[in-house]
């Protein structure tokens, strides 16, 4: 669809263009030329097309949507008022007769092909009137036959100042367009990219709800066979402790796969407003346990208090998976960093790994891409969309000292957002 407002927008600028012109071609007309106008009729015209392009500026304030006819009545106007214009101007005789051609070609650039023809037909219509219906420049009686010669080097001269504003105007307007026709481009683009993403995590989230119900029965017979295990080798104490481990292990198993199918219902649930620094100092424990083996710095740099963000357990998570991969590329030595300004919260992972690859860094957040030769490559596609929700977004960088700079960025929701 058109994005018939901005190009209502263009008209009125070459609107304002064309006005201003004609006003010179008017005095010229007057003082260079001698011409015998009628002032007043060619004055009523100005000024209603100087009134036509007040209103479209008044208009583009509304609300409203451009509808393609509104557009059309527009060029309608304008080449009403230029052929009005033209008819106290000499007609087909003014070097000026190919303004007309301005409405048909942004129409044949912005419109649908009904509304084109119908303005190729009223131009030709005007056109071919203002050939034998016109009010003269200059009157020419047998003591100014002499002037013939002078005024056609007028004429060429304005023909050519015509052509000259012609390719301007078109140059500008076709330029504007193409702008116009690219950001939306880019718009549909993302939108694309974005319902890709969604069916890819779609996909992702169907796969984890079959294999978590498939899992449930093998777990099960597993947790049933140890126990039996356990009672038949009682008398041999090490068998019996491996038992018990693997056991303990099923059970974890069986509880993370119940906790995985919960995790939906729940999400809204414990969704609350909390402080970044708490927040991050929640993860941080969270990632201690499971990786007690890091070592790790954290340091705030933010000034004042810390700004308070709707925290969920899948953001949580999100923060999780990048440290994990941050202890997976080198546990020792890694820096946390927790900032923020007015409008965004920045928290940033060191770690002192290899770092990442130009084509591993263009391949980045896609489902199935790891960059740990090991894994599913799930990880940071699951992070970066979740992350989207909350309109933040993560980016890796490789260290000029070595290592990988992961950066997430959280826009702050203030209270009257």
């Amino acid at each position: 669809m058109a994005n018939h407002r901005d190009n209502l927008i263009q008209l009125s600028y070459i609107r304002t263009v064309t006005l201003f012109g004609q006003c010179i071609a008017v005095i010229f007309a007057i003082y260079g030329l001698q011409a015998d106008l009628k002032v007043w009729l060619v004055g009523t015209t100005l000024a209603a097309l100087a009134l036509l392009n007040v209103m479209t500026y008044a208009r583009l304030f509304s609300p409203w949507p451009v509808t393609e006819p509104e557009f059309f009545s527009q060029l309608i106007a304008d080449m009403a008022l230029y052929g009005a214009l033209l008819f106290h101007m000499g007609g087909a005789t003014n070097p000026f007769i190919f303004l007309l051609l301005v409405p048909l070609i942004i129409s044949s650039a912005t419109m649908s092909r009904a509304y084109v023809w119908l303005i190729a037909f009223m131009i030709i219509a005007i056109y071919s009137s203002l050939l034998f219906y016109y009010e003269p420049l200059v009157q020419l009686d047998n003591s100014h036959q002499h002037r013939i010669m002078e005024l056609f080097d007028i004429h060429i001269l304005g023909m050519w100042i015509n052509f000259l504003l012609t390719v301007i105007v078109v140059t500008y307007f076709i330029v504007r367009m193409r702008q116009s026709m690219q950001i939306q481009q880019e718009t549909l683009d993302q939108e694309r990219e974005k319902r890709i993403q969604d069916q890819q995590l779609l996909s992702l989230a169907n796969m984890a709800a079959g294999t978590a119900h498939e899992l449930g029965t093998p777990l099960s017979t597993m947790q049933v066979l140890l126990n039996e295990l356990e009672h038949e080798h009682a008398e041999n104490p090490e068998l019996v402790e491996d038992l018990q481990l693997l056991r303990q292990q099923t059970e974890l198993c069986a509880q993370r796969l119940k906790q995985m199918s919960q995790s939906v219902k729940e999400e809204q649930a414990t969704a609350q407003q909390m402080s970044t620094m708490a927040l991050v100092e929640d993860v941080i424990e969270q990632f201690m346990v499971l990786r007690p083996e890091v070592t790790r710095t954290f340091t705030v740099q933010g000034d004042g208090e810390p700004p308070s963000l709707n925290c969920t357990t899948s953001l949580k998570q999100s923060l999780l998976n990048l440290l994990n991969n941050a202890a997976d590329a080198e546990p020792e030595d890694i820096n946390i960093e927790l900032d923020w300004d007015q409008q965004t919260v920045y928290f940033r992972i060191y770690d002192n790994g290899p770092g990442i690859s130009l084509e591993q860094s263009s391949n980045l957040g896609k489902p199935f891409i790891t960059t740990k030769g090991k894994g599913l490559g799930i990880g940071l596609f699951l992070t970066s969309t979740t992350l989207a929700r909350y309109d933040g977004d993560v980016r890796l960088y490789n260290r000029p000292e070595g290592g990988t700079l992961t950066e997430v960025t959280l826009p702050i929701r203030h209270a009257d957002d």
